[in-house]
């Protein structure tokens, strides 16, 4: 047998993690799917396994993805022009930031990027990361640091780089 006991200051612990736990409100989807539109265009389509939308009751409302997300960019007519994939991701709504975590990898027609953090700013429509490996379709590699490019990757930036890069023609002449 085994008895335990509890003096005061451990029952006001206990009541104050209980008051924390109902001070937050989520709720929960199955096979989400998130639509990202600017001027009544679909820019992107956000599919999610798991979608917790979640309100803290101080504020800072957010939607977590734990089980991963792919989201696909869209062009005017509508036809795919990349993806983003990643094992976790959350969308702090008062930040207007999103943060893809884990095996992130974008691929467009101009790069495949790979990282372990990207974040994405609605308001600078900006994506950023604090390093990554670039692959061209070239076969160039650039292993990148500070990496920052606009929403549709059409130009990217980095500092202390480092990789391999393909020339053609024949370099003696």
């Amino acid at each position: 047998m085994m008895f335990t006991a509890c003096n005061d200051d451990e029952l006001k612990k206990v009541e104050t993690v209980k008051l924390q736990q109902e001070a937050l409100n989520a709720n929960r989807t199955f096979g989400a799917e998130v639509i990202y539109s600017d001027s009544a265009k679909v820019k992107a389509k956000g599919f999610a396994p798991v979608l917790d939308k979640v309100t803290p009751k101080t504020g800072g409302n957010y939607q977590e993805m734990p089980k991963g997300v792919k989201v696909e960019f869209y062009d005017e007519l509508q036809a795919s022009k990349g993806t983003i994939t990643s094992e976790y991701a959350i969308m702090k709504e008062t930040e207007q930031i999103t943060i893809f975590r884990k095996n992130v990898v974008v691929i467009n027609a101009n790069l495949t990027f790979n990282t372990e953090e990207l974040v994405w700013n609605q308001n600078t429509k900006t994506f950023t990361s604090p390093k990554g490996i670039i692959t061209k379709p070239d076969g160039t590699v650039i292993n990148a640091i500070n990496f920052t490019a606009p929403e549709d990757f059409s130009t990217v930036a980095f500092e202390n780089a480092y990789g391999e890069t393909y020339i053609k023609g024949d370099l003696t002449q």
